[in-house]
C-alpha cells in the first residue's frame, strides 16, 4: 500500500479505490439483471437448452467433468466402455463423495455389441446374517430409551450402524470387468488413485453438498467420535471445502491402491474387510467379517415395456425400475401430444400414472429371493389398462391404492453412461443412498458406507420386510432404450424416488414431443413426493406435486383446480441429475447429454 501511494499520490489512490469499488457495484448490478433476463438467444434448438455433443469413437457423460475426462482417457489407452466406466465411478467416489462412493451399491446396463445382447447386474448388498428382526426391534427400541431416537419414530434409523448393508460397488466394478474388460484393473484406477493422492479442485454444486453435509453431520454426531472419521476424512478442520479449493483423500487412495493390486478379495476378504469388521464390532449392530466374505451380486435379465414404438429396458426389483416401466404401460393408453408439453393435461396424467405406479411398488417391490413378486403382471399390457382406467382425467384421484396384478409363477446418487467406439453402451448407476451415507467411515479407509438399510420395512408380512442376508428395496436404476433390437439410448436420471419418474419425463419429451437428447434434461421436470411406502411408513396419499419454476402459471393454476397440492422449488435438488448417450447408427455418431443441475460434462472422442 505505502509503494502504491508512493507511485500514484494519496489523491489519485482514493480515484483509483473509488473507481474499483464502482466496478464492483456494476458488476452486482449486471449479475442481477442477468438473473432476471432468462434464457438469451440460440440459432438452433430451443432457447432454454443447450447443444447436445457428438462424437465418433467413444463419449462419456457424467456429473463431474475430470470423471468424464478420466473415462475417454480410459477409452484412448484401448479400455472398453465397461473399463471407462468402472473409472470414471471410481473418480466419482472421489470427486462426489455427496453422492456415491464404495461404501454403496451399483447397478448396471451393459450393451454388447459382439452378442447383441443388453446385460444386466445387481451389485446390491445385503443385511447382516446375524442379526434377526427381534434384535434389530429391541436395539432401535433401545436406542429410544437412551434418547438417541424420538420416541415416536418409525422405522429403521437413517444413520448409524442399523442401517448398514454389504456395500455391493467393488464386487460390481470386478463383475462387469472380469467379463467385458480389457485393460488390467490397476489402469483403470490409476487415474483416481492419483487424484485421491494428488488432490483436485472441487466444483460448486459438489461444494453446496459438502456443506449441507457438514451442517448435518456436524450436529447428528456432536458428541460423538464418528464425527472424527468425517471430519478428518473431507472437513478437516471443521473446514468445508469450497469451489476451486485442491481437495485430496490420501486415505482412499491407499484403499484403492489395494483393490487395484489385489482385486475384490482385498475388499471382501482380506485386509480392508477385516478393518471394516472391526469398526462394527464395538457397536449393537451392523455388519461382521462374514457378511463382507459371503457377498456376490447377481446377472439378472433387464425387462421392458414398448412405448411409441420404442422399448424402455429396467433391471427388476429388488429395485425401483419397474415403475418407470409401470408408468409407461398406463401412459401408453392415451396420445400425450394432442397437448402441449407444459399443458396441465400432461402433467396430470404423468403425475396420477406415478401415483399408480407408486402404491404398486411399495407392496410388492423387494428381493425377489424372500418374496413373490408378480413380474409379468405388472408389466401386462392389460393391466396398464385397467390402471389407466382409473384416471380422472379432470381431477385427481384421492386413494389410488396398489392393484391386483396377475401373479404368473431425499436419496443422492451418481448416474453415468460411456460409449466406446465398437458400440459398447453402459449405463451405470452407483449410490450411498441417503446423502453421504450413514455416516460410518471405518478408521483410515477414506470412504462412508451406504444406509441402504433405511428402506427395510419393520412390519412382518410385508414383502419389504427386514430379514437376516436380505437385500433392502433400492431406488437406484440405470435405464436403456431400444428399437427394433438396436440400441437407442443409455441413460439415466439419479435421485430417489424421483428416478422412475424423471425417466419417463425425458422420453415422453423425446419420443412424444421430438425433444433432442439435451433439451429433454434441460425441460423443466415435476416431482411427485407421498403415497404409500416401501418401508410401509406411508405418506399423505395425495402428496405434493413439486414443480421448477419453467412450468407455466396458467398451468400450475389448472392443476391446483385439478385438486395437486403443487409447490415450486426452484432449487433444482429435487429434480435429479440426468446423463445420456444417444446412438445414430445411420449417421455413425453418438449424441450426449448432461445435466444443467448438476457440475458435469459430456465427454467426446
Amino acid at each position: 500500500m505505502r509503494l502504491l501511494c508512493k507511485i500514484l499520490g494519496l489523491a489519485a489512490l482514493l480515484s483509483l479505490l473509488q473507481a474499483c469499488a464502482a466496478t464492483e457495484t456494476q458488476q452486482e448490478e449486471v449479475s442481477d439483471v442477468s438473473a432476471e433476463l432468462g434464457a438469451g438467444g440460440r440459432p438452433v434448438g430451443a432457447k432454454w437448452s443447450r447443444s447436445p455433443v457428438y462424437g465418433s469413437r467413444g463419449m462419456a457423460a457424467t456429473a463431474h467433468p475430470l470423471a468424464s475426462q478420466v473415462a475417454l482417457d480410459i477409452l484412448k489407452e484401448g479400455g472398453s466402455a465397461v473399463d471407462a466406466a468402472i473409472a470414471a465411478n471410481a473418480a466419482l467416489g472421489l470427486m462426489e463423495p455427496t453422492g456415491n462412493g464404495i461404501g454403496g451399491d451399483i447397478f448396471v446396463i451393459v450393451w454388447d455389441p459382439k452378442s447383441k445382447q443388453l446385460y444386466g447386474y445387481n451389485g446390491s448388498g445385503r443385511s447382516p446374517m446375524g442379526q434377526s428382526l427381534a434384535e434389530l426391534q429391541s436395539r432401535i427400541d433401545a436406542m429410544k430409551a437412551r434418547g438417541e431416537l424420538p420416541q415416536d419414530h418409525e422405522g429403521i434409523p437413517s444413520h448409524g450402524p442399523l442401517s448398514v448393508s454389504v456395500p455391493g460397488t467393488v464386487d460390481g466394478w470386478f463383475a462387469i470387468h472380469e467379463r467385458f474388460g480389457r485393460l488390467p484393473m490397476n489402469q483403470v484406477l490409476a487415474p483416481t488413485i492419483d487424484y485421491a493422492r494428488e488432490g483436485f479442485p472441487v466444483t460448486p454444486v459438489i461444494a453446496y453438498y459438502l456443506d449441507r453435509s457438514w451442517a448435518f453431520f456436524s450436529e447428528k454426531y456432536a458428541d460423538s467420535p464418528h464425527l472424527d472419521n468425517i471430519r478428518d476424512t473431507w472437513f478437516k478442520g471443521g473446514s468445508v471445502p469450497e469451489a476451486g479449493d485442491i481437495f485430496a483423500n490420501p486415505d482412499l487412495a491407499a484403499t484403492l491402491e489395494a483393490i487395484a493390486l489385489d482385486g475384490r478379495d482385498a475388499f471382501y476378504r482380506g485386509d480392508l474387510a477385516r478393518s471394516m469388521a472391526d469398526y462394527f464390532a464395538p457397536m449393537e449392530g451392523g455388519l461382521a467379517y462374514r457378511d463382507f466374505a459371503e457377498h456376490r451380486g447377481e446377472w439378472v435379465s433387464p425387462r421392458s415395456v414398448r412405448y411409441r414404438g420404442y422399448d424402455l429396458y429396467e433391471l427388476p426389483p429388488n429395485g425401483q425400475g419397474f415403475a418407470a416401466l409401470q408408468m409407461l404401460s398406463i401412459l401408453k393408453n392415451v396420445d400425450l401430444a394432442q397437448w402441449s408439453r407444459g399443458s396441465a393435461e400432461v402433467f396430470h396424467y404423468m403425475v396420477e400414472a406415478k401415483r399408480l405406479a407408486f402404491e404398486d411398488m411399495a407392496r410388492f417391490y423387494a428381493d425377489p429371493d424372500f418374496a413373490d413378486i408378480p413380474v409379468d403382471g405388472l408389466l401386462a399390457d392389460d393391466y396398464g389398462k385397467q390402471r389407466f382406467a382409473l384416471i380422472d382425467p379432470s381431477q385427481v384421484t384421492a386413494d389410488v391404492g396398489p392393484g391386483e396384478p396377475k401373479l404368473e409363477g431425499e436419496g443422492d446418487t451418481t448416474y453415468l453412461t460411456v460409449a466406446d467406439e465398437n458400440g459398447m453402451m453402459v449405463s451405470l448407476i452407483q449410490s450411498n443412498y441417503r446423502g453421504m451415507g450413514s455416516g460410518m467411515v471405518p478408521d483410515g479407509l477414506g470412504f462412508m458406507l451406504q444406509d441402504r438399510g433405511e428402506l427395510f420395512s419393520l412390519e412382518p408380512g410385508h414383502a419389504n420386510v427386514y430379514e437376516p442376508g436380505k437385500r433392502p428395496f433400492h431406488t437406484i436404476i440405470p435405464a436403456f432404450l431400444m428399437k427394433d433390437g438396436e440400441p437407442v439410448m443409455s441413460f439415466g436420471l439419479m435421485g430417489g424416488g424421483m428416478q422412475p419418474q424423471g425417466h419417463v419425463q425425458i422420453l415422453v419429451n423425446m419420443l412424444d414431443f421430438g425433444m433432442n437428447v439435451q433439451e429433454a434434461g434441460d425441460a423443466a421436470r415435476f416431482m411427485h413426493d407421498g403415497g404409500r411406502q416401501p418401508t410401509g411408513i406411508d405418506k399423505d396419499p395425495l402428496g405434493v406435486l413439486y414443480l421448477e419454476p419453467g412450468v407455466s402459471a396458467d398451468t400450475v393454476e389448472r392443476l391446483r383446480a385439478m385438486g395437486h397440492k403443487v409447490e415450486i422449488d426452484d432449487s433444482g435438488v429435487r429434480f435429479g441429475g440426468y446423463q445420456a448417450i444417444r446412438l445414430d447408427r445411420e449417421k455413425g455418431s453418438y449424441a450426449g447429454a448432461t445435466e444443467m443441475r448438476k457440475d458435469g460434462t459430456v465427454a467426446a472422442w
